[in-house]
């Protein structure tokens, strides 16, 4: 589910993604962090690093053993399922919530930088994917893309165009088990949902009437052409 779904959650002051998640089901596959990382494409030193500070807040995820007739191996703690068993719930609540929402909006292109263009909408400028030279376009944004913000929400990654950025302030919030819609006005009678876990719901302390600061980026954004 890696590229389907942004899911996370947090853990203190870091965030559990489905990668992390990924790296530990291949970890518990093939019996060593080193054959993990190296299955899935990704460096030793990194996949070691990630796996030091996600044990700084969770404990203890992997069992080492070193050396020996076998040459040695890593296996899952019960930290470790944990935190699985944790983002598969998360998983299985989010799949149920899909397809509930999408926000289309119609605008005119200002500017190209290859795939990449810029879109002029009722909403403000709006980065996105663009495959064709059409002028006139559809935007199409899941729900699922959109990550919210407590304001003021500053970071270095808002200077670049690929990272859309929208003020609003929250009109409804709509509970499940272990996920959140949340429903926000963004201005010129525009409204947006985004998907969130309970958990950052709790840690932002979203309210009905509070501001928020949406972004998501222009890779989760796509723009067809449109014909009124």
């Amino acid at each position: 589910m890696e590229n389907e779904f942004d899911l996370h959650f947090r853990i203190g002051p870091i965030t559990f993604t489905s990668k992390d998640a990924i790296l530990l089901q291949s970890v518990e596959k093939h019996g060593s962090l080193n054959s993990a990382a190296s299955s899935l494409g990704r460096s030793y030193s990194r996949a070691h690093k990630r796996i030091r500070q996600l044990e700084n807040y969770s404990g203890p995820l992997l069992s080492r053993t070193r050396g020996g007739k076998g040459g040695g191996g890593s296996s899952l703690t019960k930290n470790a399922y944990d935190l699985l068993d944790r983002f598969s719930r998360l998983e299985i609540t989010f799949a149920d919530i899909l397809g509930t929402e999408e926000i289309v909006l119609e605008g005119n292109v200002l500017s190209r930088d290859g795939e990449l263009a810029t879109i002029l909408t009722s909403a403000g400028p709006i980065c996105a994917l663009l495959f064709t030279d059409a002028e006139h376009v559809q935007i199409s944004l899941r729900s699922d893309s959109i990550t919210l913000h407590s304001p003021p929400f500053t970071s270095s990654s808002i200077v670049t165009s690929a990272l859309n950025r929208f003020l609003g302030v929250i009109l409804a919030i709509n509970t499940h088990q272990a996920i959140a819609e949340v429903t926000f006005d963004i201005g010129s009678n525009i409204t947006m949902t985004a998907l969130v876990s309970m958990e950052s719901l709790y840690q932002l302390d979203f309210q009905i009437g509070s501001p928020v600061v949406a972004t998501f980026k222009a890779t989760s954004t796509r723009a067809v052409p449109f014909h009124s």
